[in-house]
């Protein structure tokens, strides 16, 4: 199955070179793939990994290892962001 994956400010550096003009792919996942498996496939920096979003619904935390994705979902991640 499908889903789109979309990465924010630093984190981008971890898309596939052609995905970083858009911020976003379009990744190939197993029946059963959970957020958390996604996170790890990038080796996304868990202290880079704030604020995760399933088709603009967020998901804490201690839901990422048991929130399986579905067909044409998107994931989206940004890290923690500071500024004034």
């Amino acid at each position: 199955m499908r889903i789109t994956f979309k990465l924010f400010a630093q984190l981008q550096d971890f898309l596939p070179a052609d995905a970083r003009k858009t911020n976003a792919c379009i990744v190939e996942i197993a029946d059963a793939t959970s957020v958390a498996q996604v996170i790890e496939r990038f080796t996304l920096p868990p202290r880079l990994v704030h604020l995760v979003l399933l088709d603009g619904t967020f998901v804490p935390p201690a839901e990422r290892d048991a929130r399986i994705l579905r067909d044409g979902e998107t994931l989206a991640i940004w890290p923690p962001v500071a500024g004034g």
